[in-house]
């Protein structure tokens, strides 16, 4: 292997002793790489298997384990050697002695270093203290590390560095390999609670002719064999809905979202939802529904409906506290209804809390500034707060009684929006005045305003039945059943700003 003075000059020691260790093996004829260790069981399953056996029982077995892992640590005594083997399921310890593996083999296993993948075939037996060991019969290198792991004791603790090497972060972190391995649970439960409930999963477009669905900006792209600027969705919502048109009464995706916006510890520019429409439904439907499947979601993946979050005990049991929007701008933000309704005063107390108001800014938007002020954070357990401004909610059917308001809830546990649903607007006439709207808040510099969709108009001409529709924040779902702080804790790899120097 040939190295660049650079990449020389940038190697630790211990890299440098692992490349040397590397180049004496490979002129000695030993597969660095090879593919042909077989596996026939996984560390979790002998565990538990064979967890209570006795050594006796153990010596009954008269049966050979082949199991393959990283070498997670290592202690020699000369003619014999304990190292833990790690797989994906499970941690196991194993020992290695001259005598049962051979001394040349035993030579060649000295050579292997902590951090190696290794392949090891033996039986089961029990040590001095008690603890279920494999007794190796042989042990094989299956593919060699060139880099050390993160020091034993201390472990890989620099965020950044775990989120840039979530490989390494996987490997030595435990508490992130149950991250995800939730995290997969909680979305193999909300596909199978929907799949019972009678809806049927469906793909729509990523890449959309026109964004739909949110306010956000959107990510573009080209498509050169057709000469048409594209964009990656902000939210599959609209197609979602044309199939409610096509006569699909219920429909979900669990979808990749890409919205142009900025990174924090509660938002990722590419994300997951859960978007399901449900015809001849309403929102109220949905705030019953959300309650029995998150609640149903809490006992299955965590044992319980109490769930700790951030020294918070959040009850998902029971009926959730139901406000409307402008009850809880009173009874949690503290302010008079004149203070919200009047639109110089609302401008102005929205400026004088810290946050900009541009230049005639609807008053829907600077009550929705208010509300994430005052009444967000201090949305702890989890409440609906439905009844939003139409005028922040252009996908929204009107409230019948009130037309200024819509039938639209959102759902907020732990101080942040956890899902957005309402009662669809099916009205197509509605429909196109409130996206002329839009088009005239983009016009006049509003970049997360909706697009004109003249075709989902065309589509609600033909008919779509009353339905009610909901999107829940994958991301933050998780975060809420496994005591994240930040999305990027829950986000495999999530987007970071390009690295600096040298690689660690």
């Amino acid at each position: 292997m040939i190295l660049t003075t650079e990449q020389n000059q940038n190697m630790s020691q211990l890299q440098k002793q692992r490349l040397e260790k590397f180049t004496q093996l490979q002129a000695s004829g030993v597969a660095l790489y090879p593919n042909d260790f077989r596996k026939n069981t996984e560390l979790a399953r002998i565990k538990a298997a064979y967890g209570d056996h006795d050594e006796a029982a153990l010596e009954a077995l008269e049966k050979t384990f082949a199991v393959a892992g990283r070498v997670m640590s290592q202690r020699s005594f000369g003619k014999a050697a304990f190292l833990h083997l790690q797989d994906a399921t499970d941690q196991m310890q194993v020992f290695v002695q001259r005598d049962a593996v051979g001394t040349e083999k035993y030579a060649l296993f000295k050579k292997f270093d902590i951090g190696d993948i290794v392949g090891v075939r033996g039986r089961l037996f029990r040590t001095k203290t008690g603890e279920l060991t494999i007794k190796a019969e042989s042990v094989d290198l299956v593919s060699k590390a060139l880099r050390p792991l993160p020091e034993k004791y201390h472990g890989l603790k620099d965020v950044e560095v775990r989120y840039r090497q979530r490989y390494v972060d996987l490997m030595v972190n435990p508490r992130t390999r149950e991250i995800f391995q939730r995290r997969t649970q909680i979305v193999r439960f909300l596909r199978s609670y929907l799949d019972n409930e009678g809806f049927m999963e469906v793909e729509t477009p990523m890449m959309q002719p026109i964004p739909g669905g949110a306010t956000a900006r959107p990510f573009t792209t080209h498509h050169k064999a057709l000469d048409m600027k594209l964009y990656l969705r902000i939210a599959p919502e609209l197609y979602l809905k044309r199939l409610l048109v096509g006569g699909f009464e219920r429909v979900y995706e669990i979808n990749r979202n890409f919205r142009n916006e900025g990174i924090s510890t509660q938002h990722n520019p590419e994300f997951t939802m859960l978007e399901f429409y449900w015809a001849y439904a309403d929102y109220q439907d949905l705030m019953d529904l959300t309650e029995r499947m998150f609640a149903d979601l809490a006992r299955t993946v965590t044992g319980s409906e109490v769930v700790p979050y951030q020294g918070e005990m959040i009850n998902l049991g029971g009926s959730w506290q139901r406000l409307t929007f402008f009850q809880s701008l009173e009874t949690l933000g503290g302010l008079r209804p004149e203070q919200y309704m009047e639109y110089d005063q609302a401008r102005s107390l929205v400026v004088k809390l810290g946050e900009k108001a541009h230049v005639n800014e609807k008053l829907g938007k600077l009550q929705a500034k208010l509300f994430d002020l005052l009444v967000e954070p201090k949305l702890i357990q989890p409440h609906f707060i439905y009844h939003y401004p139409t005028d922040i909610s252009p996908l929204s059917r009107r409230n019948e009684d009130d037309p200024q308001v819509t039938d639209r809830f959102e759902l907020f546990i732990a101080g942040r929006e956890m899902a957005n649903a309402f009662s669809e607007l099916n009205d197509p006439m509605d429909q196109r005045g409130r996206f002329e709207e839009q088009v005239k808040e983009k016009e006049a510099g509003d970049e997360e305003a909706h697009f004109m969709d003249d075709d989902y108009v065309r589509a609600l001409e033909y008919g779509m039945p009353p339905a009610a529709g909901e999107g829940v924040g994958i991301d933050r779902l998780v975060m809420l059943l496994t005591d994240s702080p930040s999305i990027r804790e829950v986000i495999l790899f999530p987007l970071l700003r390009p690295e600096v120097g040298p690689t660690p």
